[in-house]
């Protein structure tokens, strides 16, 4: 049997290794994709650091973009029903949900999904079909995966750029808390999930987008490529009252934003966002997808300035859907492609 290259994390808080793991020619309703670019996600470094129970060895990599290899049998279209042929550029949403849990089926909530199958982050590397995760040559992608072609004209850096955080913020930004037309957004954290927040909030209509966040470099390329009209460094700024007073004086008569987007994963940036939030303003948690513990806030704030504090958890295939969907307008409006290093 041939094998394949694969980065795997043997154990948590281990050096990742790379190793020689068997390929395998697709089955009935899976594909198999050539990797050609993967993303480095926060949730990668929380995983080697051991902040989530995960089945090791493992091959980490639950971003990726890539060509159609193989397709199994039964497999002739993607998700949205076009054509699928071998050298075909596709995407794929990281997860697989079961169909058959309380949140698939009651709820119609597959990102909570009780038993998801998530490349990269709970498919053993030592157990079929072994090439699980995106930091491989090839992937195998099971059946029930969403995937998708993507559109003429849009690269696999621009498919990348944004990782999971493209979907995950259609997800919380787009279906759950939409900025409305001419809403001041502030956006807290300047990581891929912060950056995908204040692109959609710009093509949602929002009149003014502020990012609060660092280094420097990420803020002055944000300005640049137009995804916010102010940035607030927080090693500048390193007080958070201080912060809080120069973002809410930003805003029309001094009330605050109207939408707060949490993409910090910094459990104290809540509280300070909630001092941001205007009176009757809407709050998204969306960037405490590993657990760094708890803080203390104020619940009065809620209650006096009756604040709507929603959250938001990953995403489901039609998320990821939506999000290669849009790629063409944010690829028109944003130069995506710089925002990924090699």
């Amino acid at each position: 049997m041939s094998t394949r290259r694969a980065v795997v994390l043997p154990a948590p808080n281990r050096p990742l290794e790379v190793v020689e793991l068997p390929g395998s020619e697709p089955g009935p309703g899976a594909v198999v994709a050539r990797v050609e670019l993967a993303g480095v996600c926060g949730t990668d470094m929380h995983l080697q650091d051991g902040r989530m129970a995960i089945p090791t060895p493992l091959v980490l990599g639950h971003e990726a973009v890539g060509r159609v290899k193989a397709l199994g049998e039964g497999v002739s279209t993607d998700a949205n029903g076009a054509p699928l042929r071998p050298g075909d550029l596709i995407g794929w949403a990281s997860n697989i949900p079961c169909g058959r849990c309380y949140y698939c089926v009651q709820e119609q909530e597959r990102s909570l999904c009780e038993n998801r199958t998530v490349y990269g982050i709970n498919q053993p590397a030592d157990r079929w079909p072994h090439l699980s995760g995106g930091w491989a040559d090839e992937i195998y992608l099971q059946p029930g995966s969403t995937i998708v072609r993507v559109p003429e004209g849009v690269s696999a850096e621009q498919v990348i750029s944004l990782g999971c955080a493209g979907p995950t913020v259609v997800h919380g930004l787009l279906g759950v808390v939409p900025p409305r037309f001419g809403d001041v957004v502030v956006v807290q954290g300047s990581g891929p999930v912060g950056l995908a927040a204040a692109m959609y909030s710009k093509l949602g209509g929002a009149a003014q987008v502020i990012l609060v966040g660092g280094p420097r470099n990420r803020l002055d390329l944000a300005v640049e490529l137009g995804m916010c009209d102010l940035a607030v460094d927080i090693f500048e700024h390193p007080d958070a009252a201080d912060r809080v007073r120069q973002v809410v004086a930003q805003t029309p008569g001094h009330r605050g934003a109207d939408v707060v987007v949490e993409a910090t994963g910094v459990p104290q940036a809540v509280a300070e966002g909630l001092d941001i939030c205007r009176k009757n303003g809407r709050y998204l948690v969306v960037g405490q997808y590993t657990d760094h513990g708890s803080t203390a806030l104020n619940p009065h704030l809620v209650t006096r300035k009756q604040l709507q504090v929603f959250g938001s958890w990953a995403f489901a295939g039609e998320h990821y859907t939506d999000y290669v969907a849009s790629l063409p307008q944010l690829a028109q409006r944003f130069d995506l492609a710089r925002l990924a290093t090699r």
